[in-house]
């Protein structure tokens, strides 16, 4: 079996395989690489020595770390992994513009936290109707429990979890389910402990600075070479494990100078797999930038990624349940449903506008009549918005019933791809808090720390914030599978389970034609209505009933959250407090 490694600042390199040193020589085709040949199987120990190393380093391209990333690499056999999931089964072949999303966090969407146990929770999955399952990152990171994104190696799975083997089972059960699987990827960063790639080359650079220290090397000497790793390992997700696409963590943070960004060289490999394969694989981008360019055609001069989540929208529809005006939530709060009528029409809500939380304008333009609706996903609630609050409370937390299917009523009959996260769709009440694992005390004190000091600026006693370090912060964020089957998260689980049949049944609700979206909303009264194609959505933020005058007869209640009358003759309806109806003909 062929090993190589990329070290082009070392002057000497080796690899330990099951106790054995072999020396390494140089690759005469490929600056900077090492190879060597040596007798190998499935499992197989082994890792490299730099320079006269003591203690052998894992393979950056590594794809499992059965010890976590200070410990030796393993051999994966991929063949032998798929003949032992007989039959292999097909992804399902569901469009981006026709998906139904699900966030997912490995480690607490089931108390026990591995692969196997999600994947016996799929069917809960499919009779809610979602199409595809968005998992949060599983690459390899230190410790046990975690978000993800501190993954030191891109190209292993998270051995607690199940390591590779547990993902292809997970992926071959979602597939015979019916579901897609997207993957969440971090190329932005690494995280701080375990962390070898800089033993080995030039990953990091001093070029640029971010929010975690060096950036990731994308443009800097010996960027091609980091640049290839990167899109290596997120070919891999693609085509080892079989997923159907991917999630690109926050893509404003890339510092990349060059003239070919790295988004539109991945983006470029994407397709390519995509065309050899007759998959519909695509890449789903963070961005704060608010830049269509993000998702238009590398054609048309875009990066070519295919849909980003839309943040706005979720700003523009928090403030509006909640009255939240703190931070970034303060461009949207004083007049929010006008903010989520803009959202609803332009996409964007920052599109060339002042941002005070910025202190500068902000945004570009959406071309509705060029760009498609599915370019953009619209949610409620993510990990994000979730977790980075100071008690991780999620909206059941603080809203009625009533409200909550509101909410689901906006994003799941709204122009964006719809997506969800875990729990939402019964109204979960347990928190999905802020966690880690670090083994470095150090480390570990610094993030409890600095945490605090954070949400000690905005008013949040030290005491009140949860330690990120004690095991119970992740326990109190694991779902409770005992509340779906509670009558008062039953009835809410039920409107959502409607609304995604009626998305999936009614073609209007699927039009990418943004557009073509025409919204009414009243910001005293607290309702908006908006029309897509023959139906109607109407939904009431008071406590109080409104009359709205939809403007036309012919239409009937398809469902509703409370039991209401058909319109009158004169298209008017009275919509009860805290209600949402979806009309049609």
């Amino acid at each position: 079996m062929q090993f190589e490694v990329w070290a082009p600042q070392t002057g000497r390199v080796a690899m330990r395989l099951d106790g054995v040193t072999y020396a390494m020589a140089r690759d005469p085709d490929r600056a900077g690489w090492w190879t060597v040949e040596a007798p190998a199987g499935e499992g197989s120990r082994y890792g490299f020595l730099l320079d006269g190393d003591t203690v052998p380093r894992p393979d950056p391209r590594g794809r499992r770390l059965p010890d976590g990333p200070d410990g030796l690499s393993a051999v994966v056999d991929f063949v032998a992994l798929a003949e032992a999931v007989a039959p292999p089964l097909p992804p399902p072949h569901t469009r981006l513009q026709d998906a139904v999303l699900y966030e997912l966090h490995i480690g607490t969407f089931t108390p026990e936290g591995t692969f196997d146990a999600a994947a016996a929770r799929l069917g809960h999955l499919t009779a809610l109707g979602v199409t595809h399952v968005e998992l949060m990152p599983v690459c390899s990171f230190p410790g046990r429990h975690g978000w993800g994104y501190d993954g030191v190696a891109p190209w292993a799975v998270h051995e607690p979890y199940g390591g590779p083997a547990g993902l292809v089972r997970f992926v071959e059960a979602a597939h015979g389910a019916g579901l897609g699987v997207v993957l969440d990827v971090v190329h932005n960063h690494l995280g701080p402990s375990g962390n070898h790639l800089p033993a080995f080359g030039p990953y990091f650079t001093d070029t640029h600075h971010t929010p975690w220290g060096a950036a990731v090397n994308l443009d800097a000497p010996g960027s091609d070479e980091v640049r290839a790793y990167l899109v290596g390992s997120a070919l891999a997700w693609l085509r080892d494990y079989g997923i159907d696409g991917l999630r690109l963590d926050a893509v404003h943070a890339l510092a990349d100078g060059r003239a070919l960004t790295f988004l539109e060289e991945l983006s470029e490999a994407v397709d390519g797999m995509a065309a050899d394969t007759g998959r519909p694989l695509f890449l789903i981008a963070e961005s704060d930038r608010c830049d269509p360019r993000t998702t238009t055609p590398r054609s048309a001069g875009g990066l070519g990624l295919h849909a980003q989540w839309n943040d706005d929208f979720h700003h523009a529809l928090h403030c509006a349940l909640t009255g939240e005006s703190q931070a970034y939530y303060d461009d949207f709060a004083g007049a929010p449903l006008a903010a989520l009528a803009k959202t609803l029409t332009r996409a964007f809500f920052h599109d060339g506008t002042w941002s005070s939380f910025r202190g500068r304008t902000h945004g570009r333009p959406v071309d509705r009549r060029r760009t498609p609706a599915h370019r953009f996903l619209g949610y409620t609630q993510t990990h994000d918005q979730i977790g980075n609050r100071a008690l991780g409370d999620r909206l059941s937390a603080s809203l009625s019933p009533g409200l909550l299917a509101c909410a689901a009523t906006m994003a799941l009959t709204g122009p964006f791809v719809p997506m969800l996260f875990m729990g939402e769709e019964w109204g979960a009440r347990t928190p999905w808090q802020y966690f880690t694992d670090h083994p470095d005390p150090e480390l570990a004190e610094a993030v409890r720390t600095g945490r605090r000091r954070e949400f000690a600026a905005h008013g949040w006693k030290a005491e009140e914030v949860p330690d990120p370090q004690d095991p119970a912060t992740r326990d109190r964020s694991c779902l409770d599978w005992s509340e779906p089957e509670q009558a008062v998260h039953t009835r809410l689980l039920e409107w959502y389970r409607t609304l995604v049949s009626l998305r999936r049944g009614h073609p209007d609700l699927r039009d990418p034609d943004l557009a073509s979206v025409r919204v009414a909303h009243d910001e005293e009264r607290r309702w908006i209505t908006f029309r897509r194609g023959d139906v109607r959505v109407a939904v009431n933020l008071s406590p109080e009933p409104v009359t709205i005058a939809l403007g036309r007869n012919g239409v009937r209640v398809l469902a509703s959250w409370e039991p209401l009358e058909h319109p009158g003759p004169d298209g008017r309806i009275h919509v009860p407090g805290e209600s949402a109806v979806v009309l049609g003909p």
